[in-house]
């Protein structure tokens, strides 16, 4: 129960960024996509808390390697002297240079390609895959030749409540992070709007199914209390005097820790590449092989620094900072698919080397138009500035940004709307935070915490009547499908749900704040849309068609 739960609110997410990823193709995942609905300042944060995610949580996968391996050959002492866990008193430092070795490895195999990268990936999922199902095999025969003691217990089912089940699911919610690794390869995927969402989709129920079925047999093998919760499945064969059975469990665990590196390391340089090719880092970063098609820097870089951090740090304690990351990024995704279904850009930003495609695009419009309008232009040819659909009040000195805003004007009707959606978004997310802060806050007082729940609970309610009533941008179906009316908007409230410590969020901020101060003397000041051109959205494709340019 508690994995179908923790995959129900998985799948939510999954949705979301299947949508986005089809919609929006290009690398950058999270941070891509808030930085076309929300803005730069927020999709700086999103990319600097995607980068301490995925490399703690490479580095922590890479420091649990070590171990296994060591128990596969026999023992710690089994692994070559040079490999060997050393500890130094003095400094009080446990280095592993085993895990340090393991991430550069998997940093060249990155380096080689996404095909290359992909066929690797794919034979350790599969020796995981037939690890899991030995698992369920063996297991469920053992289970009904001993008669599934492990279910003949005196508390039944539910031993902690309802509470228990949704405390155990919001512990396992994260064993199905991963989609969001498929979600940032999108321009390395050949048919992205149909490619993205199939393996997002297929990717996770399978996860689910196998994690359901793995723990159904092994909890029946076992009473829960009876469990090594350091070895759950290995000692649960053990138990029933299959200890032989502990090998392939052991590779199975190798394989889905290497699979796991592999999926913290893959996305950051991606990341990296997008946030440099907007400007916001140097364009070392912006670097891609011509051969593998392969951002080299971002992906050596990332290895590099995912390998110090293994062999010297012990991230475990690090590890909480791995949630934030992601619950921020799954919120900041959340957020972004009802901003691009009700609000979406009505401008973008194009480069200045493009003024001149932009000048000889509005040009060729403007005598169409008037063509149209049974007009003979009297403008000469050098004027820029000719009148916009046959208006004559255009003014004369009008910038090429102000005729194309006038060329797609909306009517009235169209702002009321997109701005009541504006602040209905507004109005849901403020609304869940109140709820969610206040129902898993219990230091309030008990008048304090109904009333908050109360409030942010009716704002919520709200603001998803409302958007159910607004119709959703026609632009919508150009992006492809977009869905049912605001379903997905609930998993705001299941990601802020999570309580992360004090300790945890001190260190968040010392991280955020670093990426604050890089982004207001770094950022801002070489960003791309400094000199940027905004234009309709209608207009983009024509003109970047026109200038031979590719978006």
């Amino acid at each position: 129960m508690c994995f179908l739960i923790a995959g129900i609110a998985a799948a939510l997410s999954a949705f979301c960024y299947a949508e986005l990823a089809s919609r929006c193709p290009s690398a950058g995942s999270a941070y891509h996509y808030s930085y076309i609905c929300v803005g730069e300042g927020v999709a700086w944060l999103v990319g600097w808390a995607l980068i301490l995610e995925y490399t703690i949580g490479g580095s922590a996968v890479a420091r649990g390697i070590s171990p296994n391996l060591a128990l596969l050959f026999g023992g710690e002492n089994s692994l070559p002297t040079f490999l060997v866990r050393q500890h130094f008193p003095g400094l009080d430092v446990m280095v592993d240079p085993c895990a340090a070795v393991l991430v550069l490895i998997v940093t060249g195999f990155l380096c080689l390609g996404i095909k290359e990268s992909a066929l690797a990936q794919g034979i350790v999922t599969a020796v995981n895959v037939f690890a899991m199902l030995f698992v369920i095999i063996a297991g469920g025969y053992l289970g009904f030749k001993t008669g599934w003691t492990g279910y003949e217990v005196p508390t039944g089912y539910f031993p902690y409540g309802v509470d228990g089940m949704l405390a155990g699911s919001a512990t396992v919610f994260f064993s199905y992070i991963g989609f969001d690794t498929v979600a940032s390869t999108a321009e390395e995927v050949k048919n992205p709007k149909r490619d993205l969402p199939l393996g997002i989709a297929l990717s996770l129920s399978i996860c689910c199914c196998l994690y359901m079925l793995v723990s159904i047999v092994i909890v029946g093998l076992v009473p829960y209390y009876a469990m090594d919760p350091d070895t759950p499945i290995s000692s649960a064969f053990a138990s029933n005097g299959m200890q032989w059975a502990a090998y392939i469990i052991t590779v199975g665990a190798v394989t889905a820790l290497i699979s796991t590196l592999m999926g913290s390391i893959l996305p950051q340089p991606r990341i990296l590449m997008a946030m440099a090719r907007d400007g916001l880092l140097p364009s070392f970063f912006l670097d891609v092989n011509k051969h593998t098609q392969v951002p080299v820097n971002s992906t050596l870089a990332t290895g590099i620094v995912a390998s110090i951090l293994a062999f010297f740090m012990d991230v475990s304690q690090l590890a909480g900072m791995v949630s934030v990351g992601t619950l921020l990024a799954f919120t900041m995704v959340a957020v972004s698919v009802l901003i691009l279904r009700y609000v979406p850009p009505d401008e973008v930003p194009l480069p200045s080397s493009l003024q001149e495609s932009i000048d000889s695009y509005m040009l060729r419009h403007n005598s169409d138009a008037q063509m149209i309008n049974g007009e003979n232009p009297a403008k000469s040819p050098g004027d820029p500035c000719l009148p916009l659909l046959g208006e004559k009040n255009v003014a004369v000195d009008c910038t090429v940004v102000e005729k194309l805003e006038a060329l797609s004007s909306c009517t009235l009707d169209e702002e009321n709307r997109r701005k009541i959606a504006g602040w209905t978004i507004m109005l849901i997310c403020v609304g869940a935070f109140i709820l969610t802060f206040s129902a898993s806050n219990l230091w309030f007082s008990s008048l304090i915490r109904f009333t908050l729940c109360g409030a942010g609970g009716l704002l919520l309610l709200s603001g998803l009547v409302i958007l159910t009533c607004i119709d959703q941008d026609d632009e919508r179906h150009n992006f492809g499908h977009a869905g049912d009316t605001a379903d997905q908007e609930f998993i705001i409230i299941l990601f802020l749900f999570e309580i992360i410590r004090v300790a945890t969020w001190v260190r968040v901020s010392v991280w955020l704040m670093i990426g604050v101060l890089i982004y207001t003397f770094y950022g801002r000041r070489h960003s791309s849309l400094l000199n940027a051109i905004y234009v309709p959205k209608a207009h983009v494709d024509e003109i970047y068609r026109s200038s031979g340019a590719t978006l």
